[in-house]
């Protein structure tokens, strides 16, 4: 893997362990929203690096949503860095959650729990999605109201976008003023979900889906029963699926 040298530019804290990380990394080649980079530090014990969505489009400063794991070995380090710290980034992106390889559709479902937001945040930042998409929706799933990030550019969309943007918290562990109660595939069985968003989870659909496994398996479920299936080049479907661990 080559590396490049990226150096903190900005820490932008959202709750306690909870950041976002704005990198300067020129030297990253070209990629498209919804890919990983790789960003490590040099240990005693030798080289420490994880993937990590990019919540940026690419440019000279990159955007990354990271939650910090406390009996983790990296991000620790990354919690405690500050506006010129420097760190090592991949200079190559990976990864096919992106919207080239997702089928059109009448609705585009962003799907998330956690820092799995990354990626939509980078896409929604293009012209592609609203261009492509009549209506797009986010759903973004977390335990406490304090881990919802990004509130104001995800408004600053309502605001421009009108009607074809939605965006729907989802809380599971307190109860939140304007967000739904509980976790995402609850709130698709008892229908809060399409009620809230004012339109159906169904085959005119494209539903990409990011976070915690569990998550994505009951919710990939759930749609199977409804007739939607795993998205491939040689069978079209409606899901694209990223799993974060």
């Amino acid at each position: 893997m080559k590396w490049t040298e990226g150096v903190v530019r900005h820490k932008k804290v959202w709750a306690d362990g909870l950041f976002t990380l704005q990198i300067e990394a020129p030297e990253v080649e070209p990629f498209e929203p919804g890919q990983f980079l790789q960003l490590g530090l040099e240990q005693p014990d030798g080289h420490l690096h994880r993937p990590y969505s990019v919540a940026s489009p690419h440019g000279r400063i990159l955007d990354f949503f990271i939650v910090l794991v406390e009996d983790g070995r990296l991000t620790p380090l990354l919690w405690k860095m500050e506006a010129g710290d420097a760190l090592d980034v991949s200079t190559r992106a990976a990864g096919s959650f992106t919207l080239s390889n997702c089928p059109d559709a009448e609705t585009l479902w962003l799907l998330c729990t956690g820092t799995g937001l990354a990626p939509y945040i980078a896409m929604l930042r293009t012209d592609t999605p609203w261009q492509r998409y009549p209506k797009i929706v986010v759903v973004h799933g977390v335990r406490y109201g304090r881990d919802l990030a990004y509130q104001e550019e995800l408004a600053e969309h309502g605001r421009r976008h009108g009607e074809q943007f939605g965006y729907i918290p989802v809380v599971s562990r307190e109860k939140v003023t304007g967000a739904l109660e509980g976790r995402i595939t609850t709130c698709i069985a008892n229908g809060s979900l399409e009620a809230t968003a004012g339109t159906a989870i169904d085959t005119t659909s494209c539903v990409m889906m990011c976070g915690n496994p569990a998550m994505l398996d009951e919710t990939e479920a759930l749609l199977g029963q409804r007739g939607l299936r795993r998205h491939k080049r040689k069978e079209p479907g409606q899901i694209v699926v990223e799993r974060y661990w």
